[in-house]
């Protein structure tokens, strides 16, 4: 079994669930290949997050913000506020969410389902790029 990895940084994306499959295939592909096994992907943010989720409509990415908007923005007991007022929020969402994702390669291709897409949640107003690691093992 080998087990390689690469580190890459995604260009600033603007608040909201971005699709983000080609640049994740892009880094995936340029890399040694194997035909089964898996591709581990771990964002090195706490106020950004990976999700799977719907690939073809964009309006479920607009009711996935307005969703985490509604349930952890705008609280007045927010302590930590350091760098703004989307600092606590950000911190929450992205560990609601989460900071990895698993996903099988089979024939050298990610096995996703039909509509399924990697999103990068993006919880800041004005985020830079983000730094990820894909780690590939298999045979």
């Amino acid at each position: 079994m080998k087990i390689l990895q690469k580190s890459f940084r995604l260009p600033s994306f603007r608040r909201g669930f971005h699709l983000i499959d080609h640049e994740v295939e892009k880094v995936l592909y340029s890399m040694p290949s194997v035909s089964t096994g898996l591709m581990h992907l771990f964002i090195k943010h706490t106020s950004a997050s990976l999700a799977l989720g719907e690939n073809a409509d964009p309006t479920v990415r607009i009711d996935l913000e307005n969703f985490f908007t509604d349930i952890v923005d705008g609280k007045p007991y927010f302590v930590h506020t350091l760098e703004g007022d989307d600092d606590m929020p950000a911190h929450i969402k992205a560990m609601v969410i989460g900071s990895s994702l698993t996903i099988p390669v089979t024939n050298g291709k990610l096995n996703l389902g039909t509509w399924q897409g990697i999103y990068l949640c993006e919880h800041r107003n004005h985020a830079s790029g983000r730094e990820l690691v894909l780690t590939l093992s298999g045979e």
